[in-house]
């Protein structure tokens, strides 16, 4: 079982279902995903070329755009289909994000916007929180996506609005930095949390002798 509790899941499912249904039936969920690995490598790509002209982070707010079409649409594909694999999907999506994100906070700490070390700790955070979220869904058997409101669409979001104050001028090069370390830092603060109530619940079930 799957769960969404970040602002705009409604929305957002509403708007995938609606594309899904519209799409040719010679588009199949892998091509999807296929896409979104490779905006992923163009956003990483975007960033990287930014030191040398700042207007490659409209590239990297466009490719964010297909990122998202990519990523969050080749499930909602498959289950307008039902054609749906689902631990073909589940090992196939969450190996791709994995890659998605690194290439992605590499590319962000490769830019004149972010310090290296900021982007490859939002990295290792990712990591962590999915490490727990494949936790919680061996040991609960619910497979809760994000921590709090905040998930990979809000995300992109943020990075597109943050893109577009970089260029245009109205915010300064360590904005990212700030941003990313207060997101690594509230998601920490997250698991901790989440972590002390799944030990809690865990316990519960499992009374030490």
């Amino acid at each position: 079982m799957r769960e969404k509790k970040f602002l705009l899941a409604v929305p957002e499912a509403r708007v995938l279902e609606w594309i899904a249904r519209r799409l040719p039936p010679a588009v199949k969920p892998d091509h999807l995903t296929a896409l979104g690995v490779l905006a992923a490598l163009g956003i990483a790509g975007a960033y990287v070329l930014s030191n040398g002209n700042e207007a490659w982070l409209w590239a990297a707010s466009g490719l964010l755009v297909i990122h998202w079409l990519g990523d969050s649409l080749d499930g909602t594909l498959a289950r307008v289909r039902k054609t749906e694999r689902p631990r073909y999907g589940y090992y196939l999506d969450h190996l791709v994000d994995a890659f998605a994100t690194a290439a992605i906070g590499i590319g962000l700490g490769l830019s004149p916007y972010m310090l290296l070390a900021v982007g490859l700790v939002i990295v290792v955070v990712y990591l962590i929180l999915s490490i727990n979220t494949y936790l919680e869904t061996h040991a609960f058997g619910v497979f809760t996506l994000g921590y709090g409101h905040f998930g990979p669409t809000e995300a992109r979001l943020m990075l597109i609005a943050v893109n577009t104050a970089l260029v245009l001028g109205v915010a300064g090069n360590g904005l990212l930095d700030l941003i990313g370390i207060g997101l690594a830092a509230a998601a920490i603060a997250a698991l901790i949390a989440r972590a002390g109530r799944n030990l809690k619940r865990l316990a519960e079930l499992e009374p030490a002798a």
